[in-house]
């Protein structure tokens, strides 16, 4: 088994006033040779937006892009006619495909918006591009894995084109849970958006990430309140 620990404060940073922005892979104005990716995970922005700023029309291909608000609201327009508003508890993915124009941006005049935005390599190339978004229960996470994408939209997640699984908990202290990979061979990026969390004899506290490669079943404990995001990709 392999495992390399992703420390939050060795993420980069850039704080454009309107966005700051960590990035846990290369992306932008942060370059990390070591840090080029996990598999097939491309990408992992931890995004703050400003009230009313945001992302003008910009374009996309040939990448699985899935948003997680976090706290707040993210306005979303595109080439293909879509106008939505996404809030916690909704997952947003996009397979741009052969080419799709969006913007993103604050939906609130008085607070921030907080969203990770995900890059994920696609098994399939020039696909049509598609949207989709969906609300799931924060309640139906509480202690127990929720799968909100997947290759085939399975237990009613939504659907992208790669071998990709991601799963959501909310802990409660001292829990612990079990987690299997859904499908073996795949890599296991885990990442705390808050609390604290043991993992293989690794204590992980807010934004800490570990990735594994080599075993499908995993034990996690809550040392406090804790949220996690579990991501599987081919490696």
């Amino acid at each position: 088994m392999k495992t390399t620990r992703f420390d939050s404060n060795s993420r980069g940073h850039a704080n454009h006033g309107w966005l700051e922005a960590r990035h846990t892979f290369s992306f932008a104005n942060y370059y990390n040779p070591k840090r080029m990716g996990f598999g097939a995970l491309r990408v992992l922005n931890d995004d703050i937006i400003a009230p009313k700023m945001g992302f003008g029309l910009h374009p996309h291909s040939n990448m699985e892009i899935i948003s997680i608000p976090l706290a707040g609201s993210l306005a979303h327009a595109d080439s293909m006619g879509h106008e939505k508003v996404i809030r916690k508890g909704e997952v947003q993915v996009m397979s741009a495909g052969t080419g799709i124009v969006h913007s993103e941006y604050n939906h609130s005049h008085q607070e921030n918006v907080n969203l990770l935005q995900i890059w994920v390599l696609p098994r399939d190339i020039n696909v049509e591009p598609r949207y989709d978004q969906r609300e799931f229960s924060l309640e139906q996470r509480k202690n127990k894995w929720q799968l909100v994408v997947s290759p085939d939209g399975r237990d009613n997640s939504l659907m992208v084109h790669q071998d990709t699984f991601f799963s959501l908990t909310e802990l409660d202290a001292q829990t612990e849970i079990n987690y299997s990979s859904p499908v073996s061979g795949l890599g296991t990026y885990v990442f705390v958006i808050s609390g604290n969390i043991e993992l293989l004899g690794e204590e992980l506290d807010n934004r800490d990430a570990l990735s594994i490669e080599g075993t499908q079943e995993l034990k996690i404990k809550a040392n406090e309140k804790s949220e996690i995001l579990i991501i599987n990709v081919p490696i």
